[in-house]
């Protein structure tokens, strides 16, 4: 182990090298000493000091005006003088912020304080830097008119989420923000308020958060406002009641109960707590919330076994969110009667607890503690860099670093008393609002447990094969080597498992596909205690295994999905579109937004967990194959959409926002397309996705932000950024794989088009089978007016009237292509197999008439256009009067038949190309049907 000594002489070694040190008296030496072992950020920048000596007394004065500070710097502002402003802001935030960084190491003010005077900062770099951008643009697009409540001209109102909100701001955090205005209206020149305050929004975000030569203000994070990263920017104080009135969602009470204004007049602040406060509080005992609470209590117990986080001390077991959910507990549920509750920090509302006998005092004193030395080990973890981190170091020196930061000698001491702190924390988290199942569990069949340690057979003639299996796994090498708390979850488990199988006939049979299972997670034994204290998992995993040979694979591979075992109601009840982006949106929530590695995991947690499900319902046959499918493309949506969001922060962050014709910068300007099974929302378990990127930025145009790009190189790098999101393979494996070749010009062409490039080659250059696949596409993620554009794009491609020999000819000739290199006898010179997909009468025959009928006849009847899938397109062919009733009702059947078929054989791991003597009744009948509706329309 490292000594702290070690670090103390290392670091005041190189430190001793400035010549300015001679000045320095013994007293002074003794404080820098300190201060140089606990947080390299603070060295380097008072290296950069002109006067050492004047820092020292900067650091003992209690109480320094940084709001008059700034306030001086301010009055020297012009509207365009924006580098200026960057760079004041940026000086001043660093003096005060090593300032702060100092005296919390030295012991000169307590966390709490360090808590409040962080929060103060933020609010005053906030205010004056939105006073200068509301200015800013004031002078390019007028004011904005006075508000009624104030009788002051409209500004901007910047609300305060999350530990900003309560006051209570981490010594280096970014800071979530919601922007808002009281009256919609226009500004004198008759720019819109929307428009007009979005610019105001955008250039504050960029005061703040740009990173520059002088560092950065605040990280600033606007996804908790509605809708989140896809809502706007900013919203009218109507939009945001009628919002939270209709659309509100449960998380968002829990994430406003910290919600506070920090801008505006106190008249517009009053009118803004009375639209949220009674979304968030009930005026009455909320027991109705318990069951969503206790919901995101099982999730956040998931996340932590999900992406073992014991090192970050927010987040992990017995953390700082675990004292902040209990306090938001009693919050949301007796808030609306107790409204001493009302408050926004953590620590008043601990108070508020004991005072109202809520928790018992004794309880109450052990969160408090605990709560002070978490709060107080995460000010010192990020004190270090100056780095938005909860995690403990791993490397020697930087926990020796840690160590002395805390005032003990050794790594191991502030390891035990963080231990206690996190026993007592998650002691209490777990008594809170408790599952009520989880107190009436029954203890393990003893006959079970006794044959399993004494290694006997069970007497049961029936379970003898079992037995002589279970005992045969105990006798493996790698379970024999098993010790201390791994053995014993794993003893504490198999005697559950075999009870279970033992109510099975075929219980030897269900062993079998369970046991590669168990022998993939022998390393990671928690497993096994994870299922032990969740029996309905357990039987979970005898029914599907065995059931189907892909979900057995995907839970050895991915063994963070037994996870998903443990509440039946949500492993067979699969949400719309809307609830999965929410779900979503609240796990990346949960994550710094420049930590793309642990978000990429998390989309991949995501994904895999509810494609499981949707698994779960097909095998068991919960949900028909048409639900199914559209879960399946609207997991893959929400994913898209939230991977896109990333990359362009991403992008947004090294380079500024493209630039649009009329000088403004864009929100986005880029839109996902989906073609293929995604497009026609026929997504299955492996499909990949075939992606095409458009965008609608200005061709001439360059990015706003210190490394500037052509708008065009921006648009490419973003989607080549998108692309390594969904498609990388990290840990937890693949999102998607991505296939962009169905771009304008195929491999050869750009990788993202501008709209008006892709409608000219739609026009003048694509082939029919373009055309074709044209009819399957839909956009599924991106700006809303790239949508409405090629939404307007696609009807007019596709609406072109044709000569119908012609188009005849073409798609006969493109599907002869296929036939020849795809098709079993192709592929296998096997006659005596049925390819499900690729021969005669299979599905791509039955897409290429309804692609046919579309083609030739949208012309005449516009709504054939509406929908990009088979189902609903079969559908308006017979409301056209195109196809009979029979024909619909034949195709549909068929249809639906043969894509049970693929989806039967994925999960089952078999193959597409299936024997003739083993097909079945529908699916010959299905081929038929498909062969002699393309003898009708596609036999020349």
């Amino acid at each position: 182990m490292v000594k702290v000594t070690a670090v103390f002489e290392k670091e005041w070694s190189r430190i001793q090298a400035d010549s300015r040190l001679s000045v320095l008296n013994d007293t002074q030496q003794s404080v820098f000493k300190r201060i140089a072992t606990a947080s390299t950020w603070f060295m380097s920048w008072l290296q950069k000091q002109p006067d050492w000596l004047a820092v020292d007394s900067f650091i003992q004065q209690p109480d320094v005006d940084s709001e008059g500070e700034l306030n001086a710097l301010a009055e020297h502002w012009v509207p365009d003088g924006e580098a200026h402003v960057m760079r004041d802001l940026r000086l001043w935030r660093n003096r005060h912020q090593a300032r702060l960084i100092a005296r919390d190491i030295l012991g000169l003010n307590r966390v709490r304080q360090t808590a409040a005077a962080a929060t103060v900062m933020a609010d005053c770099a906030v205010h004056h830097a939105l006073r200068w951008c509301q200015a800013f643009w004031e002078a390019k697009d007028g004011k904005p008119p006075v508000c009624p409540l104030s009788g002051e001209t409209q500004t901007l109102v910047v609300i305060a989420m999350g530990k900003h909100g309560a006051e209570e701001l981490n010594l280096s955090s970014d800071i979530d923000l919601i922007f808002a205005y009281s009256r919609k209206g226009e500004t004198d020149s008759g720019r819109p308020l929307e428009s007009f305050f979005t610019r105001v929004g955008r250039k504050l975000i960029h005061l703040l958060d740009a990173q520059t030569a002088d560092g950065f203000v605040f990280r600033v994070d606007m996804r908790l406002r509605p809708w989140g990263q896809s809502g706007a920017l900013v919203s009218s104080f109507s939009a945001l009641q009628n919002y939270y009135l209709q659309q509100g969602r449960f998380w968002e009470r829990f994430a406003l109960v910290k919600a506070r204004a920090v801008t505006g007049h106190p008249a517009v602040r009053e009118s803004l707590d009375g639209i949220l406060k009674p979304f968030v509080y009930r005026r009455y005992v909320d027991f109705q919330a318990l069951g969503a609470l206790r919901e995101l209590k099982a999730k956040i117990q998931a996340e932590v076994r999900r992406q073992n986080l014991d090192y970050n001390i927010k987040l992990g077991s017995g953390g700082i969110r675990e004292v902040e959910f209990i306090a938001q507990v009693f919050q949301l549920v007796r808030g609306g009667k107790d409204e001493s509750l009302q408050v926004r920090g953590t620590w008043p509302v601990l108070v508020e607890l004991a005072k109202l006998h809520l928790l018992p005092d004794e309880a109450v004193a052990e969160l408090m503690e605990g709560y002070d030395f978490l709060r107080d080990l995460e000010h010192r973890i990020q004190a270090i860099g100056d780095e938005q981190t909860q995690n403990l170091p791993v490397d020697e020196v930087a926990q020796a670093r840690l160590a002395a930061s805390k005032g003990v000698e050794d790594w191991s001491v502030l390891m035990a008393q963080l231990e206690q702190h996190r026993t007592n924390v998650h002691n209490h988290f777990q008594q809170l609002i408790a599952d009520p199942a989880e107190s009436g569990r029954s203890e393990n069949d003893q006959r079970y447990f006794s044959a399993w340690q004494g290694a006997e057979l069970l007497p049961d003639e029936n379970a003898s094969g079992l037995s002589v299996a279970l005992l045969e796994f105990k006798t493996m090498r790698t379970v024999d080597r098993l010790t201390g708390v791994a053995e014993q979850n794993l003893d504490a488990f198999i005697p559950l498992l075999w009870q279970e199988l033992d109510r099975y006939s075929d219980g030897l049979q269900r062993f079998g596909a369970i046991r590669p299972i168990l022998e993939a997670v022998l390393r990671r034994t928690s497993y096994f205690a994870l299922l032990t204290e969740n029996p309905e998992a357990i039987q979970e995993l005898i029914r599907l295994a065995p059931a189907s040979e892909w979900i057995a694979t995907e839970l050895r591979d991915k063994p963070f999905l037994l996870d998903e075992l443990i509440d039946r109601n949500s492993l067979y009840r699969l949400p719309d579109r809307q609830t999965l982006s929410d779900e979503l949106h609240q796990t990346l929530l949960r994550v710094p937004e420049d930590d793309l590695e642990r978000q990429m995991e998390l989309l991949r947690h995501f994904r895999h967990g509810r494609v499981l499900r949707a698994a779960a319902c097909e095998v068991t046959q919960h949900l028909p194959l048409m639900k199914i499918s559209d879960y399946l493309a609207w997991v893959a949506e929400v994913v898209v959409a939230q991977a896109l969001a990333l990359a362009w922060r991403q992008m947004v962050s090294t380079h500024g926002r493209p630039s649009k014709e009329d000088g403004d910068w864009c929100d986005s300007d880029f839109g996902v397309i989906a073609y293929g099974k995604m497009g026609g929302l026929e997504l299955s378990y492996e499909s990949d996705l075939d992606l095409v990127f458009l965008h609608n930025a200005s061709a001439q145009g360059v990015t706003e932000g210190p490394k500037s790009i052509e708008n065009g190189i921006f648009m490419t790098r973003l989607g080549q950024k998108l692309i390594h999101i969904l498609s990388a393979v990290t840990p937890s494996g693949m999102l998607y794989e991505v296939d962009t070749r169905l771009r304008p010009s195929g491999k050869s062409g750009l990788l993202v088009s501008s709209l008006p490039a892709f409608l000219k080659y739609q026009q003048e250059k694509a082939w029919t089978w373009e055309h074709q696949a044209l009819v399957r596409a839909r956009f599924i993620a991106g700006d809303l007016n790239v949508q409405k554009m090629f939404e307007e794009f696609r009807a007019r491609i596709l609406g072109q009237q044709r000569e119908p020999d012609v188009l005849k000819g073409e798609v006969v000739e493109m599907r002869q292509k296929m036939l020849d290199h795809l098709s079993s006898s192709a592929t296998r010179a096997d006659d005596e197999v049925f390819h499900i997909k690729q021969d005669p009468g299979g599905i791509v025959d039955l897409e290429f008439i309804v692609q046919y009928l579309i083609l030739a006849h949208a012309h005449k009847y516009p709504a054939l256009l509406t929908w990009s899938d088979n189902v609903r397109s079969i559908e308006e062919l017979h409301t056209a009067g195109l196809i009979s009733t029979d024909e619909k009702e034949q195709w549909l059947e068929a249809y639906l038949s043969l894509r049970q078929m693929t989806h039967h054989a994925i999960l089952s791991s078999t193959s597409k190309r299936v024997p003739l003597t083993e097909l079945t009744d529908a699916v010959c009948q299905a081929r038929d049907v498909v062969r002699a509706g393309w003898e009708k329309y596609l036999t020349e």
